[in-house]
């Protein structure tokens, strides 16, 4: 049995400051477990900023955030080497990506050039400045957040970048009451948690420890099978232009044992898989152009997809 009071002190933590969407958050957890980087879809206004900075201030780790603009370059993003006259020698300053939890807001604004050094950044979690590699701390996640209403000015990330990403999440607007209580915090009519207040409750070390802990977590032949199976139905549906890779059953997986960890079990079962096919996938696939005409969405097509997949059956 794995020791997961730590994880679960630092989901709740963050759902102290974070009210709402609270599968947002076991799912960031989740991701961050799987060494993972997030793609988070939203409307404006909806919190994304304290999430990732609850994260941060609850490991004790380094946060810093790039507001992506069509002029951001990527030594913004990666950083820069100055020349100092008097020592006549090169210094280097870092970027904000030097840094554990690092949000990306509006990615979809940063030109072509910046996000692919963003997203290299993201893969081989080092920077090479001057053909020199310099390897990023860990832990190391990204947030990279887009907004699904506006599209002029924008740069679409393209499939083979969005499929660097574990996860897509989706944060809507918070339910009723979610909503009033934000409202009156903001108002100073209700107390509440801040992120200054915001206490550490697990350290660096523990992260690691436990990310080491998960990719030891075990899957038996028929789950990677049935991880295999999903990404092949996304091919083969008649409604899919373009099904989920090879990473996407890898990313499956992966995802599948921080699940099975949270859990406090050393084994992942196929419900593990299923549990979070629709966030590891849904931004791999594209519709066809007849099926997107008719408004259907990618989620609505997945979860057919998934339904169809027969799970395999554990023996106990």
């Amino acid at each position: 049995m794995q020791d997961v009071a730590p994880l679960h002190r630092l989901r709740d933590n963050i759902a102290s400051v974070y009210m709402g969407n609270l599968q947002a958050v076991d799912r960031l957890v989740v991701c961050l477990l799987a060494r993972g980087h997030v793609l988070i879809e939203d409307v404006p206004g909806v919190g994304k900023t304290v999430l990732a900075n609850a994260l941060a201030r609850s490991l004790d780790c380094t946060f810093s955030r790039v507001q992506c603009t069509p002029d951001l370059l990527p030594s913004d993003i990666t950083g820069v080497s100055i020349y100092h006259r008097e020592r006549e020698a090169f210094e280097f300053k870092k970027g904000p990506v030097f840094a554990n939890v690092v949000l990306a807001d509006e990615i979809n604004r940063a030109p072509a050039k910046t996000q692919a050094s963003l997203l290299e950044v993201m893969q081989e979690r080092q920077v090479t400045i001057d053909g020199e590699s310099i390897s990023l701390s860990a832990p190391f996640m990204t947030l990279a957040t887009q907004n699904p209403v506006e599209h002029e000015g924008t740069y679409p990330l393209p499939e083979a970048q969005l499929d660097r990403f574990l996860m897509k999440i989706l944060i809507d607007y918070p339910g009723l009451q979610d909503e009033a209580q934000i409202v009156a915090m903001a108002a100073g009519t209700q107390q509440s948690a801040s992120l200054a207040s915001l206490r550490v409750v697990c350290s660096v070390d523990d992260i690691v420890r436990a990310q080491e802990q998960t990719a030891q977590v075990q899957a038996v032949p028929e789950v990677v099978n049935y991880c295999v199976a999903l990404v092949r139905a996304t091919r083969e549906s008649r409604a899919v232009s373009l099904g989920a890779g090879t990473r996407g059953a890898i990313s499956l997986l992966r995802v599948g044992k921080a699940i099975a960890l949270m859990h406090g079990r050393n084994y992942v079962v196929p419900d593990d898989i299923k549990a979070v096919s629709l966030p590891v996938l849904r931004h791999r696939v594209q519709l066809t152009p007849e099926v997107a005409i008719t408004g259907q969405e990618v989620d609505e097509i997945l979860r057919g997809i998934i339904e169809s997949v027969p799970a395999p059956r554990m023996q106990a």
